[in-house]
């Protein structure tokens, strides 16, 4: 099998910095974990945020602590660098190679989506974002992996993408209809689809800062050689 990526992100309109933060990371053990962050504000100060926590969990994945321990100690170090007074959304996706299993934890109150051939399913129980108060912790589930499963998340620019044009906020039936109509080859397209649809309902003014992204699991080349790849564009 193989694990596919796409990300999509974009700051705040007229801000320059992106105060989302995503990056991804190697597994000890095989697979790869997606970090998303979103820092309390906007600008350099949520970026800076966001930054310290991705980088944190970062680098307690690569050397070898499980996921609900990499969140609850990514949660205790921003709660005393910032003195409990600056919060941080912090989702991570895992595809464990070596329990064969999707490992998802959320401190976010935007869901995270899971799509196989068989079920749907949406994971939104609500939940305290990291670094204000004291006992946060994480809400976790695993899924068996399976190919063609679809795995999204994004952060809530996103989530609320229209509301301060219309009054309204982004359809998720029509975010789970773009799901629905792709397959997990497809990630890169879904990611650029779902960000597509916020802005335009943003007019292309972003409300907030957005981040999309989405893994999905297929069935692999069926050549012996195995070859990571990864893609990344960084507009400035």
């Amino acid at each position: 099998m193989e694990v596919k990526i796409g990300l999509t992100k974009t700051s705040k309109y007229a801000m320059e910095v992106c105060g989302d933060t995503c990056d991804f990371v190697e597994r000890p053990y095989g697979g790869l974990t997606v970090i998303i962050a979103d820092g309390q504000g906007n600008g350099l100060g949520a970026h800076h945020t966001s930054t310290m926590v991705v980088n944190k969990a970062v680098s307690m994945i690569s050397d070898g602590a499980r996921d609900g321990a990499v969140m609850r100690a990514t949660h205790d170090h921003l709660y005393a660098m910032k003195d409990h007074k600056v919060s941080c959304t912090l989702t991570m996706i895992s595809a464990d190679l070596e329990s064969e299993t999707l490992v998802i934890s959320r401190n976010t109150n935007c869901p995270v989506i899971v799509k196989t051939d068989e079920y749907e399913t949406v994971y939104d129980e609500e939940v305290n974002p990291i670094g204000v108060h004291r006992h946060t912790k994480p809400r976790m589930y695993e899924v068996p992996m399976t190919p063609g499963m679809i795995v999204v998340s994004y952060t809530d620019g996103i989530a609320h993408a229209g509301r301060k044009r219309t009054g309204k906020e982004a359809d998720f039936n029509h975010i789970m209809d773009i799901i629905r109509d792709n397959t997990a080859d497809d990630a890169a397209y879904i990611a650029k689809s779902i960000m597509d649809y916020a802005l335009t309902l943003d007019q292309d003014k972003a409300g907030d800062d957005m981040t999309v992204v989405v893994l999905g699991i297929t069935e692999g080349s069926s050549s012996s050689l195995r070859i990571a790849q990864y893609q990344a564009v960084y507009p400035f």
